[in-house]
């Protein structure tokens, strides 16, 4: 199901981003926006889970240079029954975290400073299962490429604002039109599915670490935490933003449209239900 998932937002992008080329440079610029989008998509396959990283300044950490935080990737990840990711830490003082890769043989996890400042045992467990959980559903690699296509979609739609069309395409009114609507559309489309999710990954890793009240509990110092920093790499590649466990930038905290997370309180509310539903409400410390 995720392949087809995979596939359809692929096609889906990949029509946004020939619009803005036949805007430009009628057919013969939709033609070089279709070779652009078809290069960008292989790319995006391989490589996008290392520019995201890149993006992001994440340095690749061992069990010398982060013990803990490897142990736990360890220990969780052999709890959820997939392969040991890549462990990436972020110099970055809003409490954050993301998973990425094209599967899980192929996958990372990262976590800012600020998280690891922030969270005690138990709640990084929560938001490492999390992200595990992200991994073993096998969102890692629709959520990096979205991250992918959809930054280079809002490029070429501000360069089709500054340079626009001709007359017969639309003229001005439909270059402005076309330059907003497009990455809009991508962005519902990108966030319309990080959404669901999230709340799915939420489950996933309230089964992996057992203990669902570790992950709402971070959920919320991570809330409150990150609406008083500012992620500047996240502000400057807002394209990421859906890859986080909580919203990056500032904002975006409600159900809405243009949200790219569900409200926090909401997955707090369903982790609860989890909860007392298993009975498993506490647990032994982790460390």
């Amino acid at each position: 199901m995720n392949t087809l998932k995979t596939a359809t937002l692929l096609a889906a992008m990949t029509a946004l981003f020939m619009g803005l080329g036949y805007l430009i440079g009628g057919a013969g610029g939709a033609f070089i926006a279709f070779l652009i989008a078809g290069a960008m998509n292989i790319f995006a396959f391989w490589q996008s889970d290392k520019m995201v990283l890149r993006m992001h300044g994440a340095r690749l950490v061992d069990e010398n240079s982060a013990p803990h935080y490897v142990r736990l990737v360890r220990q969780l990840a052999a709890n959820a029954g997939i392969p040991m990711p890549a462990t990436y830490i972020m110099e970055q003082p809003q409490p954050n975290a993301f998973a990425t890769g094209r599967d899980p043989e192929h996958a990372a996890v990262a976590v800012t400073t600020g998280l690891l400042n922030v969270l005690s045992s138990e709640e990084l467990a929560g938001v490492i299962a999390h992200e595990l959980g992200h991994i073993k559903n096998r969102d890692t690699l629709t959520m990096t490429i979205t991250a992918t296509i959809a930054g280079a979609i809002s490029m070429l739609a501000n360069f089709a604002f500054f340079f626009g069309g001709s007359r017969e395409r639309g003229g001005l009114i439909g270059t402005i039109a076309l330059a907003i609507l497009a990455p809009m559309a991508a962005g519902i489309v990108q966030m319309a599915i990080s959404r669901t999710r999230e709340y799915e990954a939420d489950a996933m890793g309230a089964e992996i670490s057992g203990r669902p009240l570790w992950l709402a509990s971070a959920l919320e110092k991570i809330e409150s935490a990150s609406g008083r920093v500012t992620n500047e790499a996240a502000e400057a590649n807002p394209a990421t933003a859906h890859m986080f466990i909580i919203n990056p930038l500032h904002g975006g905290k409600r159900d809405s449209l243009f949200s790219t997370h569900p409200a926090t309180a909401n997955r707090i509310a369903k982790l609860h239900d989890i909860a007392a539903g298993t009975g498993r409400a506490a647990g032994r410390p982790w460390g």
